[in-house]
């Protein structure tokens, strides 16, 4: 289970990175930032690599995901090395390529998941086949989530590199961490409504499970993973338009610990009943 979690969060993380990227541009920023978070991309994707090689999934049944994490974790550490002499034509084709094989191996991780099988009072109901394609949303989602709020909070502090940067870039992402926020709570429901039509199991019964039962992961979940970020954007995204730069990054800061908590319950969910929330 920690290997899977691990491979799951870590891997998130740096692709997710590298997919918000795509939404600025270093025509108007400069190299120095998209090198900085490049490299910590290429190095979450690194470690991840290391510890899978260290410790493998047991709950994986292809190592299509590894591979496709490889090739995007050398194509993050070229696409450092290339924008950091400026070529920005080839950096942004570069930048498409890695998080293209970085949301692949996701995705592959997804569906290779065996275990996506409900479990609700010592039973087993499946989802009429949907269990994987279901994971697959919500860790693409995921994805997204975790990348924008860790890239917000890393370019929040490049007003302190670059004083006079414009709030544009950060107006944008705060945006695209808000989208984020949005599609991660679709993505919860859209998993709850599958329950409800696919599974011979009542809602009701599986949500007395969740909240009762297995309330020790479920409750955090909602609270850091959904209740706390759509506060703390509300909080940023003011912030942000007043251009105080300060306080918005110490609320993001905020908002990525709670998120991982989130995530990191989520995880701990998807092991304890095999559903993904």
């Amino acid at each position: 289970m920690i290997s899977s979690t691990f491979f799951f969060l870590f891997s998130q993380l740096g692709v997710g990175m590298m997919l918000t990227l795509l939404f600025i541009s270093p025509r108007i920023i400069g190299s120095s930032f998209f090198k900085f978070a490049s490299l910590t991309a290429a190095i979450l994707l690194g470690v991840t690599l290391g510890f899978n090689f260290l410790f493998p999934s047991p709950v994986r049944n292809s190592q299509l995901p590894v591979i496709f994490l490889a090739i995007s974790a050398l194509l993050t550490a070229i696409y450092n090395r290339v924008i950091n002499v400026e070529k920005f034509t080839a950096s942004f084709w570069l930048l498409i390529a890695a998080t293209a094989t970085g949301l692949v191996s996701v995705a592959a991780d997804s569906l290779a998941f065996v275990r996506v099988m409900t479990r609700i009072f010592g039973t087993v109901a499946t989802s009429g086949g949907w269990e994987n394609w279901v994971l697959l949303l919500n860790h693409l989602a995921a994805t997204a989530l975790l990348g924008s709020v860790m890239l917000t909070m890393v370019f929040g502090h490049w007003y302190l590199v670059v004083p006079r940067l414009s709030i544009d870039p950060l107006k944008r992402l705060t945006k695209v961490l808000m989208g984020a926020i949005a599609i991660r709570v679709v993505t919860i429901i859209a998993s709850l409504a599958v329950l409800q039509f696919k599974q011979t199991i009542p809602l009701a019964a599986v949500l007395r499970v969740l909240t009762i039962q297995q309330g020790i992961f479920f409750w955090p979940r909602v609270i850091f993973g959904v209740l706390v970020p759509i506060i703390l954007a509300a909080m940023i995204w003011n912030t942000v338009k007043i251009r105080h730069t300060q306080a918005a990054t110490g609320l993001l800061y905020l908002a990525v610990v709670a998120l991982l908590f989130g995530e990191f319950f989520s995880k701990f969910l998807l092991f304890a009943v095999n559903i993904p929330l």
